[in-house]
């Protein structure tokens, strides 16, 4: 079970767009997720009428390292660490804020 999942609500807290929340898009790979608005890059392309690609200059989200995020906790308004937890007598695992002992998602 991952700690941080596609949808959670994030705060980059270190690298160029520290501060920054967003929410979490996809997974990349292993240990790499794109943030929306996060790590933004320009990148150069080359028009190609057979694809109907328009070129010029385009805002792509990169991926950022999962080190380099923490997820956003609503109640305190801050980055927060995220822990587990078995519910309903161990049949069910659970993600929760380790600064409070709330459930994510709940």
């Amino acid at each position: 079970m991952e700690k941080i999942r596609k949808g959670d609500e994030v705060v980059v807290i270190a690298g160029k767009d520290k501060g920054k929340r967003g929410i979490v898009l996809r997974y990349v790979k292993v240990g790499y997720v794109v943030v929306e608005g996060v790590n933004r890059v320009k990148k150069h392309t080359k028009p190609n009428p057979v694809k109907g690609v328009v070129g010029g200059l385009l805002e792509k989200d990169m991926p950022i390292h999962v080190s380099n995020i923490a997820i956003y906790n609503p109640l305190t308004k801050k980055a927060d660490r995220v822990g587990f937890k078995w519910i309903d007598d161990g049949k069910k695992k659970v993600r929760i804020f380790k600064s409070g002992g709330e459930v994510l998602g709940a």
